[in-house]
């Protein structure tokens, strides 16, 4: 084999070599946030402006990359069926680059059945453009019993 193949051989092999480390680097997009793990609830203010109630637990949380930003997917159970316009509601960036989205959710309008917990789960998502996902280091989804983040 000539000088200039092995010389190409190597390379090659340097580079695919030097690519698992950008898997696992921060530049890579599909690494921006990870598995969202249970948080300490948030404090939030008294009055809130949505009339609205949060939803009662926040079981799951996942942040999604997509091109032009990431979509923010949550799943939420209620003490019975019946709820319904359930919203993801952006709070202010806190100075440490945290976004906090309140889940909130109408009850119904009358007296509803208890059934099995996934007839009474709803599922929400928002999409957040990358120019705010600059500002933000960690994105925490807050119910009234509980709260879930997702950390870069």
């Amino acid at each position: 084999m000539p000088v200039t193949r092995r010389l190409f051989a190597v390379s090659l092999v340097a580079t695919l070599a030097g690519c698992g480390g950008f898997r696992q680097s921060r530049l890579n997009p599909l690494n921006w946030f990870r598995r969202s793990e249970p948080r300490e609830s948030i404090v939030l203010p008294e009055q809130a402006d949505d009339p609205r109630p949060l939803v009662e637990a926040v079981l799951s949380m996942a942040v999604e990359p997509i091109p032009g930003g990431a979509i923010v997917r949550a799943r939420g159970v209620t003490p019975t069926q019946g709820w319904w316009q359930a919203e993801l509601v952006p709070r202010d960036i806190e100075e440490d680059g945290v976004l906090v989205y309140e889940f909130r959710v109408f009850p119904p309008p009358g007296r509803t059945d208890v059934n099995t917990q996934t007839s009474r789960e709803i599922d929400v998502a928002i999409f957040i453009s990358d120019v705010k996902l600059e500002a933000v280091r960690e994105i925490v989804v807050q119910g009234a019993t509980n709260a879930r983040v997702s950390r870069r």
